[in-house]
């Protein structure tokens, strides 16, 4: 009986170590930095499109394609980009949200233009900005002001007082009432008192379209990033008169901004970010965070910004969302009190 008695108490404090043992185990992985993390997700694990709404050759491609290209040697698995173009960005947009993957294998790389403008101006859309989930922004491209290179004016101050003598003179080149060309427009013919119901918008189709017909004379004035105008600057064909900056471009040092030469209150600007369907997983999100910041500090793709000459500008899902909706209800005012939207 005794004994019985020493095997049972025995086979109790075997349990009771062993219950405490358990307890001890669940509290250190609760605790531990594993059990406090969130597990690394495994993707990509097969080829990931990504949707440009543009076609090839401007910025947003570019962008979307150096990108493309380094997160591809990164994660081990094609990235594969498409051009889906037309109105206005809306096109391809549509094309992710109505029949891409929401497991974070189709990708939409935006701009200003395809994102707050495109929202801001069109009421109408199939779609809400409220089923896009904001990834990243990736980098900025201020607005260049741009004549054709033998154009009588030498500088924004000279330009500026034949813009407010002759406002019905003034033809500019846009993709639309509510593209960020106009709001460029805008903005800076507010800010030096000129009458923007007087000039003139020449709907062209890019920068591709504008540019060209600004150079040959055709169109007084284009308003385009500074990495889209870049190369026929630097051929002779166009000149600069002025930056939307709050800073000079480091790719054109001598062009004084607009805040230099007077004209205040320009906050339009060219940017690329990245987004998603809005059911796009949060750990793939986090994902893409991590590795575009850790791409935007790299500087071998720092190198490949400059060749395409855009300023890297990270802001993560959170700040990048909150940014892009302060915008579009900036341009919902412009466009609301100039009449813009019908």
């Amino acid at each position: 009986m005794k004994r019985m008695k020493k095997v049972a108490s025995l086979l109790a404090s075997v349990a009771l170590l062993g219950v405490l043992a358990a307890g001890c185990s669940q509290e250190t992985a609760k605790n531990s930095p594993a059990g406090s993390s969130e597990k690394e997700v495994k993707y990509p694990t097969k080829p990931i499109e990504i949707t440009v709404p543009f076609a090839a050759g401007g910025g947003t491609d570019l962008n979307a394609r150096a990108m493309s290209e380094y997160l591809s040697e990164k994660w081990g698995q094609p990235i594969n980009v498409v051009n889906k173009p037309g109105a206005g960005g809306a096109t391809g947009t549509l094309e992710v949200l109505k029949k891409g993957s929401k497991d974070g294998y189709s990708i939409l790389t935006q701009s200003a233009s395809a994102g707050s403008a495109l929202f801001a101006g069109n009421p109408n859309l199939p779609f809400k900005l409220e089923d896009l989930r904001f990834i990243a922004r990736l980098a900025v491209d201020p607005l260049a002001y741009v004549v054709k290179a033998d154009a009588p004016w030498n500088n924004l101050k000279e330009f500026n007082e034949w813009v407010k003598q002759n406002p019905d003179k003034l033809t500019f080149a846009s993709n639309g009432t509510t593209a960020i060309a106009t709001f460029g427009v805008i903005q800076w013919m507010d800010s030096i008192g000129a009458d923007f119901s007087k000039a003139k918008l020449v709907m062209t189709n890019g920068s591709g379209d504008a540019l060209p017909k600004v150079a040959g004379g055709h169109i007084v004035l284009g308003v385009q990033g500074v990495s889209e105008v870049a190369n026929l600057v630097k051929a002779g064909k166009l000149k600069i008169l002025g930056i939307a900056s709050s800073e000079r471009s480091p790719y054109f040092p001598d062009v004084p901004t607009l805040e230099e030469q007077g004209v205040k209150g320009v906050t339009v600007t060219q940017w690329y970010g990245v987004s998603a369907p809005k059911e796009v997983p949060d750990e793939i999100v986090k994902k893409w965070e991590k590795s575009i910041e850790e791409m935007l500090n790299d500087p071998v793709y720092q190198e490949k910004l400059k060749s395409i000459v855009v300023q890297p500008s990270y802001l993560n899902s959170d700040e990048f969302t909150k940014y892009v909706q302060d915008e579009v209800e900036r341009f919902k005012q412009i466009a609301n009190e100039k009449g813009l939207v019908k």
